[in-house]
């Protein structure tokens, strides 16, 4: 009956990628807690495909005021949902105003488009790359959207300085850790040791966890979770002084994202190694480090894997791994990689102390 006034959809679209079948899939956490699968793109990487129109009966007219199709990088936060903040906002007109009589497809291409930031589903807030079409009607729009993902990815050099600190509480445990890093790729290992310079409290067990700080506003409407993502049990038992606890953490394993820093003045996604020893008492002893995290490309550059192949016949080949064309292209944007914090901001920590349950 709404469709006979004129209410109801009278045609469905459907939005087409040009590279579908070659295009990589990637997952996000989606807001309720499930996994949505996407395809992937990087920083400067064409979009373009064809939008399909059908119509729902035949020899049925279907009347417009336009047909667009847009790309928009968004950013929501779920305490003000009316109020999203589009940071990339491009269209294009596929159609003026008219009739439609048939079944019709329209081409569009967004070029070299520049997606600054990488997708991400929070606690508080979250950032969507996404392809709309709009069929604008006298009394109710068509709208159809086709999400997309978007990683970035960073560079940084093989070696970057460690962290190395020194902690306790006066008399009572003088304990010095050391991480190999402190810039981590997603799929890194995390390598360190925890030396013993002074025992005179019980120690029950030790442990290592992952926390992400997720910071949503400015100013005084600040709003912080943290989400304790890994917990590690490094030591089971009492230490005695001079004794060394080796670490080592894979970071594969665990659902993490790069470092970002005040994304479009709106929030931040900030990470931290938080080392715990708890006493007989049920006492608790924390050290807290920040770590950036990046995001490596899959693969390293070409010209980092020249090899030489022996054939049976007595040939050398040269091999050369190639990147596919989209990491190649947005691996050649590394220089904006995060930059580390300055005035000690980066691996901003607090002293050991004992914190009650």
């Amino acid at each position: 009956m709404a469709a006979f006034f004129g209410f109801g959809q009278s045609a469905e679209v459907s939005i087409k990628l040009d590279d579908e079948e070659a295009r990589k899939l990637a997952k996000i956490r989606a807001e309720d807690g499930t996994t949505e699968t996407h395809y992937l793109f990087y920083d400067g990487e064409t979009v373009s495909g064809t939008v399909n129109v059908t119509l729902k009966k035949q020899n049925q007219k279907l009347e417009h005021q336009g047909i667009r199709v847009e790309f928009i990088g968004q950013i929501e936060v779920y305490y003000d949902r009316g109020n999203q903040h589009d940071f990339i906002s491009l269209t294009k007109d596929l159609a003026r105003p008219g009739e439609l009589l048939q079944n019709t497809s329209f081409r569009f291409e967004f070029p070299h488009v520049e997606k600054p930031y990488e997708s991400y589903v929070g606690t508080n807030v979250k950032l969507r790359y996404f392809l709309r079409v709009t069929i604008v009607r006298r009394l109710t729009d068509i709208v159809r959207e086709l999400d997309l993902i978007v990683h970035t990815l960073s560079s940084y050099p093989e070696t970057n300085s460690n962290i190395k600190m020194e902690v306790g509480i006066e008399d009572c445990l003088h304990i010095e850790f050391e991480y190999n890093k402190c810039k981590y790729h997603l799929r890194d290992v995390i390598v360190g040791k925890i030396y013993f310079l002074l025992v005179r409290i019980k120690i029950k067990y030790m442990e290592i966890t992952i926390i992400k700080k997720e910071s949503v506003g400015t100013g005084p409407n600040v709003f912080n979770e943290n989400d304790t993502l890994a917990k590690y049990e490094i030591m089971d038992g009492a230490p005695v002084r001079g004794e060394s606890i080796p670490i080592r953490l894979f970071l594969g394993g665990y659902d993490l994202t790069p470092t970002m820093r005040d994304v479009s003045k709106k929030f931040s996604v900030r990470y931290f190694l938080n080392l715990v020893l708890v006493d007989e008492e049920d006492r608790r002893y924390f050290k807290q480090q920040e770590v950036t995290l990046w995001r490596k490309p899959d693969r390293p550059p070409r010209r980092a894997l020249e090899t030489n192949a022996i054939r049976d016949n007595g040939e050398h080949v040269e091999e050369e791994e190639r990147l596919s064309e989209d990491e190649e292209a947005a691996t050649n944007k590394v220089s904006k990689a995060v930059p580390p914090h300055q005035n000690g901001e980066n691996g901003e920590s607090h002293e050991a102390e004992p914190v009650d349950d």
